[in-house]
């Protein structure tokens, strides 16, 4: 049971706007031991049940746009929680980027305001505020990250697909949103991604980060390892099934590069989001784009010199 994988609840998920496993730089995230859940109103609700064992303050990257330092917050979990999740009892979660007002010793329930989210150096300047959430195994040290219990989450996000082509709908310093791809008329609040072109819903930084993963869609099925994905038209990385929750594997990105307006950029910020904070987030520090301007993405390989228009 030591590597048992957390479930969370669909009604825990459900009070975030968005939410993602692999969209980090962090080892953590790196085969969906982690978490990150968003918000959306500045205010670090608490994804779990138990009582508080310690708090921490912790240094991070020196960053322009982020606090000098960042939180640990470390929960007990209760045993109906764990029962819940799929998770042994004596499990430990571990939340950051959370500056608290909570003590060791406070008893905390699902939904409990922990204290605002903070900007930390942990994450890119395009990053929203977030609840970063882990577990560790009973008896494991609840300081370290390594080692950390698979996260999964027991809902399913629908994959949406899209042809590329969007209008600038927010502007930040790193970053801009674009007006697609977009769901169906009167589609609900649920959680939806962008689809691959095999209809497979994305997470993660493609390919900023070191690699991406994918959400459980409501049909259930078996996909091998190695099978391959692609977006719009050009191959993005491979399923690896590793150890990840089987219904939704990570990926391992090809070289390839993201295109804006036929320049490359930074890459693509995915994640599942409800409602209308569907978007897809473009990362672009060294790129100009105006509100209402017509983008078109496209991903090439990275040794194409030809299309990326520098031969």
């Amino acid at each position: 049971m030591t590597d048992a994988t957390v479930s969370l609840p669909a009604d825990v998920v459900e009070r975030y706007e968005k939410f993602s496993r692999f969209n980090s730089p962090y080892p953590a995230h790196d085969r969906g031991r982690a978490v990150d859940l968003y918000p959306g109103d500045g205010v670090g609700r608490s994804p779990v049940a138990g009582t508080v064992r310690e708090v921490r303050t912790v240094g991070c990257p020196d960053r322009s746009y982020a606090a000098a330092e960042d939180h640990l917050i470390v929960v007990d979990l209760t045993d109906e929680w764990c029962a819940r999740a799929g998770a042994p009892s004596g499990t430990v979660a571990r939340i950051l980027h959370v500056i608290p007002e909570v003590d060791p010793g406070d008893r905390v329930a699902v939904g409990d305001a922990l204290g605002p989210t903070t900007r930390s150096g942990f994450f890119g300047q395009w990053v929203d505020d977030h609840v970063h959430l882990g577990f560790r195994p009973p008896g494991a040290n609840p300081l370290r990250a390594s080692g950390s219990l698979p996260v999964a989450a027991d809902l399913a996000v629908e994959p949406v697909p899209w042809d590329g082509t969007g209008a600038v709908v927010e502007r930040g310093p790193t970053h801009v949103v674009l007006d697609g791809p977009r769901r169906a008329a009167g589609a609900d609040r649920s959680f939806a991604a962008l689809a691959s072109d095999e209809g497979v819903p994305l997470d993660g930084g493609l390919t900023h980060y070191a690699g991406g993963g994918t959400f459980r869609t409501k049909v259930r099925s078996t996909v091998p390892d190695g099978t391959m994905l692609s977006l719009f038209g050009t191959e993005i990385g491979r399923l690896r099934a590793g150890d990840a929750d089987a219904g939704a594997p990570r990926v391992e990105w090809a070289p390839v590069d993201v295109l804006a307006n036929g320049r490359r950029v930074t890459g693509l910020s995915l994640f599942a989001a409800r409602g209308d904070r569907f978007g897809v987030k473009v990362v672009c520090p060294d790129r100009e784009f105006e509100i209402g301007e017509s983008v078109t993405l496209d991903v090439v390989p990275s040794d194409d010199p030809i299309r990326l228009g520098v031969g």
